[in-house]
């Protein structure tokens, strides 16, 4: 049985770790694939560092667990020690049960709750705001609790109940005898129960994603943003550094819980000599370790407070609040220009006062909705795309705009005003625009094969076909395919499409949505739908032996991203002046060249500098000759369905899924 037990423990050791080294060894890739080693370098150290607005969340993150590890040992070491001193079997078995609540709850339920429990007592406090970087301290302290208590009372039972009892017999009051007696024998469990309270709070997105506020980043929540373009090599580099970091701590505490144990032995030998300690002037009877993490969780304390008074505080700066797409605005990576400082130094400059930008993120339209409805944060400029503007405006939930503050809007071609989301171009202004189209590998794909929706219900390429991964999507390509209306109410026809998505489902691979990247830039698909400007990011990654190619089938989808102002804009004005800073030429072009997306500024189309910059084959596909794109985005463009349509979409996908 060894031989078996042996090859057992090494598969295990080779499934825990194998993607730790495949992390660490890609950290170092010379190329910027996910998948694909090109050769050795630290180039992705260097640009980490460069990286100010990764730097940022980094530390936002250290932040927030250092906080919530310091005061929920604080808060948990004291709960263990009431816990323990329970008389009543059942009241010891309650207090048991509702402390391992939030460790089997899901996530996802805690994270809704906490934010729902937030803003129904911001709403009752009068503030405009409910969710900050208190409410995601709260909410980190919740789950990491019951982690603490659970590695301190084990300590506490183990522990001889004589000494504290006798410590008080000799004169010392029972926080006395706690410090000077209980605290050292329980300590390794105190340290143990921080260090998972940190990492559990350095590692948590889905509680963060519900109850973090403007202008506080996590680092999990950057990264799941990120992936609206791609994650390149640098976080794995991040991720490397901070494996090691956690890998130190460990070393050192087990360490620590050696020196403990052999100190524990020791004073056992003594415990008469020890009570007595307790209460006289002679020895110390706290080690010198154990004073140090005193004065250090009394010092982190102290930080904790004053970083809370901070945040809290109010200042001369004015703020705003943008809420975006991931990945959709140059952040000064790569040479770029960074958007949200420039706007920063141009505003001081020009009006003389400072403003400061709480820019955040969201992965989808649905997202950001659910958010501006919750309540929960209030946000001067958002850039959702067309049909959800046109629910966002019929809900009344977005702001009309002063064009006077927005005199760059004369630079908005013709073609993009007045579309069905905003007719009277009350509440947008056009971002970027893009079309849905097929991106192949041409050393994969015949070349006969290519030019329309066919090719994504093929045969002869099952197994390398990537499909949406959203409704609205995947039904699209099927609709389009078949010469349906897109939005269409008639529900034989979305049956129609659902066939055909049946139909196509043994020869898809995966279905997919910003996956598609790695899976196409490897080679280990061929053929995805997928938007324009997302393409030429592929290429840039793409392996030696994959030469992907894009085109437009006809028919597909037309979509626009505008800037508008939600109803719960606390600063109008200033997010006019943002608008409108960011139509600009030096800015509007930054922005197109670093996203990819086409741009309906027509500063930006006439620049030379950037027609150059883009190529050739980006203007022709992002740009196309004799494409009247107001006429084509009428008819087709998905438009906002109402809610029976919805639901009922909704249920044929899961009926896709599922089969």
């Amino acid at each position: 049985m060894k031989p078996i037990a042996k090859v057992y423990t090494a598969i295990l050791f080779l499934f825990l770790f194998a993607p730790i080294v495949i992390m660490l060894v890609f950290s170092f890739n010379s190329g910027n694939s996910l998948s694909v080693l090109s050769g050795f370098s630290t180039y992705w150290y260097k640009e980490l560092f460069h990286d100010a607005n990764t730097l940022g969340a980094l530390r936002n993150t250290l932040i927030l667990a250092l906080c919530a590890a310091i005061l929920s040992t604080i808060m948990g070491t004291a709960a263990a020690v009431g816990m323990n001193k329970l008389r009543s079997k059942y009241m010891k078995a309650a207090m048991n049960t509702v402390t391992n609540l939030p460790m089997v709850n899901p996530e996802i339920i805690t994270g809704i709750s906490l934010m729902l429990m937030f803003v129904f007592a911001g709403r009752l406090m009068g503030m405009a705001t409910s969710l900050n970087f208190g409410t995601i301290l709260i909410a980190h302290i919740t789950f990491c609790l019951p982690y603490v208590i659970l590695q301190v009372l084990p300590k506490l039972r183990q522990m001889d109940k004589a000494l504290p009892e006798a410590a008080m017999d000799l004169g010392c009051t029972p926080f006395r005898a706690f410090l000077k007696v209980e605290l050292p024998e329980i300590l390794p469990g105190v340290l143990t129960g921080m260090i998972m309270a940190f990492t559990l709070s350095l590692d948590d997105f889905v509680i963060s994603y519900f109850t973090s506020g403007n202008g506080f980043e996590t680092l999990p929540i950057r990264i799941y943003n990120m992936t609206k373009k791609t994650v390149t090599p640098k976080m794995y580099a991040l991720a490397t550094i901070i494996f090691f970091v956690i890998l130190l701590l460990l070393l050192i505490t087990n360490l620590m819980d050696d020196d403990a144990v052999r100190e524990r032995k020791a004073q056992r030998r003594g415990a008469k000599s020890k009570a007595a300690q307790a209460s006289g002037k002679k020895h110390k009877p706290l080690s010198d370790r154990g004073r140090k993490v005193l004065a250090g969780s009394v010092l982190g304390v102290a930080a904790v407070l004053i970083l809370v008074v901070s945040v809290a505080g109010g200042s001369d700066t004015l703020e705003l609040n943008v809420y975006n797409w991931g990945e959709y605005i140059s952040d000064g990576s790569d040479g770029s220009l960074d958007t949200v400082k420039a706007f920063e130094s141009w505003y001081e400059e020009t009006y003389g006062e400072k403003v400061h930008v709480n820019y955040t993120t969201y992965a989808s339209n649905e997202d950001m909705y659910a958010k501006l409805k919750s309540g929960a944060v209030s946000y001067d400029v958002i850039i959702p795309s067309d049909y959800m503007i046109a629910r966002l405006a019929n809900e009344d939930m977005l702001l009309p705009l002063n064009f006077d503050n927005i005199p760059n809007y004369q630079y908005i071609e013709d073609q993009f005003r007045g579309l069905y989301y905003d007719p009277d171009d009350t509440y947008s202004i056009p971002y970027t625009y893009g079309v849905v189209g097929v991106i192949y590998d041409a050393n994969q794909v015949d070349e006969a094969d290519a030019g329309g929706w066919d090719l994504m219900w093929n045969p002869k390429y099952k197994g390398k076909i990537l499909q949406f991964n959203n409704s609205r999507d995947a039904f699209g390509t099927a609709m389009y395919r078949a010469g349906i209306d897109v939005n269409t109410t008639d529900k034989s026809q979305w049956e129609a499409a659902l066939q055909a998505l049946l139909e196509q489902r043994p020869l898809v691979k995966a279905y997919v949505m910003d996956e598609i990247y790695n899976a196409l830039e490897s080679g280990e698909a061929a053929i995805g739908a997928y938007y324009a400007g997302d393409y030429f990011t592929m290429l840039d990654a793409q392996a030696d032996d994959v030469d992907l190619q894009f085109y437009y089938p006809d028919p597909t989808n037309y979509f626009i991203d505008a800037m508008c102002i939600p109803s719960c804009c606390e600063n109008k004005e200033l997010a006019e002046v943002f608008i409108n800073f960011m139509l600009s030429q030096e800015t509007a072009v930054a922005n197109a060249e670093y996203i990819y997306y086409a741009s309906p500024n027509s500063l930006v189309y006439n620049d030379e500098t950037y027609q150059e910059d883009m190529g050739e084959e980006a203007m022709e596909i992002l740009y196309p000759e004799g494409v009247n794109f107001s006429e084509e985005y009428n008819k087709l463009a998905y438009r906002n369905l109402d809610d029976e349509m919805l639901s009922y979409m909704n249920s044929l996908w899961e009926n896709l899924k599922i089969n």
